[in-house]
C-alpha cells in the first residue's frame, strides 16, 4: 500500500515536470517563430526571448537556453498556430497570454522594425489565444514604451 501511494506521488512529480518542460519548449518554440518571421533571428531577438522567458514566465537559465538551442535546430520544423493557441489556451490565465503577446511584441520590435509578417503574426495569435485587439494594441504600447 505504501509502495502504491509512492509510485502515485511520483507520478504526480513527473507529470508536474513534464508539463514544466512542455511550457517551455512551446513559449520557446512560438518565440523564435515570431522572431524568425522576417527570415532572420538576431541576436537582440534571442536576448529578449531569453529575458522574457526567465524575467516573466519564471524560467530557470538553464533550461532556457537548451530549450532555446532546440527550438532553434527545429525552426524549419514548423509547427501550426493552432499547435502552440491550443495548449497555451488550456494551461494558461488571461493575465499570462497577454504578457506573451506582450513579449512577443517586444521581441519583434527589438530589432528597431517591424514587418508586415510580424505584426500579422501577432494579430493571429492574439485572436487565437482570445485576446480582444484592445488588450493587444495595449500590450505593444508597453512593448515600445520598454523599448
Amino acid at each position: 500500500m505504501i509502495n502504491l501511494l509512492k509510485n502515485i506521488l511520483s507520478n504526480q512529480d513527473s507529470t508536474e515536470e513534464r508539463d514544466d518542460n512542455t511550457n517551455l519548449s512551446l513559449l520557446c518554440g512560438l518565440m523564435i517563430e515570431a522572431a524568425y518571421t522576417d527570415g532572420q533571428i538576431s541576436d537582440h531577438e534571442l536576448g529578449k526571448i531569453k529575458l522574457s522567458l526567465v524575467n516573466i514566465f519564471e524560467e530557470d537559465q538553464n533550461n532556457v537556453e537548451l530549450a532555446l538551442d532546440e527550438a532553434i535546430n527545429n525552426k524549419d520544423n514548423a509547427k501550426s498556430l493552432y499547435y502552440y493557441t491550443s495548449y497555451i489556451n488550456k494551461n494558461f490565465s488571461d493575465d499570462k497570454k497577454v504578457l506573451l503577446i506582450e513579449a512577443l511584441w517586444e521581441i519583434v520590435l527589438s530589432d528597431g522594425e517591424i514587418h508586415d509578417y510580424e505584426s500579422n503574426l501577432i494579430r493571429r495569435l492574439a485572436g487565437l489565444l482570445y485576446i480582444s485587439d484592445i488588450k493587444s494594441g495595449n500590450a505593444r504600447k508597453r512593448a515600445l514604451d520598454k523599448i
